[in-house]
């Protein structure tokens, strides 16, 4: 039996990694992790209590407090309207509509990516939805016009990222239930950190095509008057529903959840409007809907059982306390904790990253002197560099299944915009600022 939460803690993480690594589903392993540490902890309870008697006690709470929240109910609405999206013609359309209006940047269509990226971005919440969606219209494409391979695949892998930074985003709201941050002001907060790592992607996309011409082909399609009406014709529609989800939510006319399924009904009625509509693409939207949101629920039920343990046990204050004592600077401390973050993306899917650590770490951020509405959006980032990291970077999955690239040559793609999303959490470490801006400002 252990005593010492703080050693506690070490075993309690060294057995969360065994369950993951053994290929347990990762709701279990939490589960089991939870269950784990109530049996080796030295309790000291009274003998009329059992601990077991705790911990069912601890576990049913954990399971209603987790899911009985009204703000999670936008959860399922938004991956809805993600994959109603995907499996319609719409995404397609938004490609197409963008292409006219690059062709006069440097780099030109290189850029497709990060503009069709932030846009779908912006209707879908999903990372995964965004990389599939935009990759599988993009890369073969570009491909045929004769542009870098290489720098199609980075510029897709790092803006695929940013559907968890561009509202709506699905991590924000699974950070919002279980940080007690208000979801809207998270969505807010995304935007221009959002705004800033795009932009931060075009610029080395126009370097680049400036040092050396050859990622560019010289011979390009000519855009006509009507090419360019045309394109309005396909981005409009999209740029409406984008503009009635999110404005609903800043101008307090709609809750997130309300959204969300405002969210659903545009996405049908523009699936309907452009004829790409059906029982057979609506029936495959659900179902992968219930399985996605099925899963999710069961990683939070997981991690808030795993949450109460650690509170029951006094692990989190313990660790507070200790990290206190080492007398480390904010700065130091977020450097470390960023450290960890991109190591643990190496192993772990965004989501499990957020619902397993914030239990421990949001105290000693906060307790740092840290606001919680800025540590949302460097939690995101944080999510956003687990996706584009081996071995298990799900985009990196998803663009190896795409193009049929070997996982090293996306790896040596994905680099440059791997460092450019960490010389973006610098730059919003010491301006925290550009995260709390709109969010202020919109409040008065």
């Amino acid at each position: 039996m252990i005593s010492d939460p703080l050693v506690l803690s070490i075993v309690i993480i060294f057995i969360m990694f065994v369950f993951l690594l053994s290929s347990i589903w990762i709701g279990v392993s939490l589960l089991l992790t939870g269950i784990v540490g109530m049996l080796i902890f030295d309790h000291n309870l009274p003998p009329v209590i059992s601990v077991f008697d705790k911990m069912g006690d601890l576990l049913a709470s954990s399971i209603y407090d987790s899911l009985n929240s009204w703000s999670l109910a936008a959860l399922p609405m938004f991956i809805l309207m993600g994959e109603i999206l995907y499996k319609s013609s719409i995404s397609t359309k938004l490609l197409n509509g963008l292409m006219p209006w690059l062709s006069f940047i440097p780099g030109k269509l290189l850029h497709v990516n990060v503009a069709a990226c932030s846009l779908f971005a912006a209707v879908s919440g999903s990372s995964a939805a965004t990389t599939a969606t935009v990759g599988k219209i993009t890369l073969d494409e570009l491909k045929k016009r004769g542009y870098s391979k290489s720098l199609a695949l980075g510029s897709l892998a790092g803006s695929g990222t940013l559907g968890f930074l561009i509202p709506p985003s699905l991590i924000m709201i699974i950070y919002g239930v279980l940080s007690d941050v208000s979801i809207g002001k998270l969505f807010m907060a995304g935007i221009i950190p959002g705004l800033l790592l795009a932009t931060l992607y075009s610029v080395y996309i126009m370097i680049v095509s400036k040092l050396d011409k050859s990622v560019v082909p010289q011979a390009e399609d000519k855009y006509v008057f009507s090419d360019f009406s045309n394109s309005i014709k396909d981005l409009f529609p999209v740029l409406l529903l984008i503009t009635v989800v999110l404005g609903s939510i800043y101008t307090g006319v709609a809750t997130p959840t309300e959204a969300a399924s405002l969210g659903v009904l545009g996405a049908i009625i523009l699936a309907v409007y452009f004829r790409s509509f059906s029982f057979e693409i609506m029936k495959n939207a659900l179902l992968n809907t219930i399985k996605t949101s099925v899963m999710i629920s069961f990683i939070i039920v997981g991690a808030g059982f795993l949450s109460q343990v650690i509170g029951f046990l006094g692990i989190a204050r313990a660790i507070s306390e200790y990290i206190t004592t080492l007398g480390l600077s904010p700065m130091m401390l977020i450097l470390i904790i960023g450290i960890m973050y991109i190591i643990l993306g190496m192993i772990l899917d965004g989501i499990s990253i957020v619902v397993m650590t914030l239990p421990i770490v949001l105290p000693i951020i906060v307790l740092a002197g840290f606001d919680p509405l800025w540590f949302g959006i460097f939690l995101v980032f944080m999510v956003e560099l687990s996706q584009i990291t081996p071995p298990v970077g799900f985009s990196l999955f998803i663009i190896q299944g795409i193009s049929g690239e070997k996982i090293e040559y996306i790896l040596k793609a994905t680099l440059p915009f791997f460092l450019l999303t960490i010389a973006a959490v610098v730059i919003i470490t010491y301006f925290p600022q550009i995260v709390q801006f709109l969010p202020n400002y919109m409040i008065k």
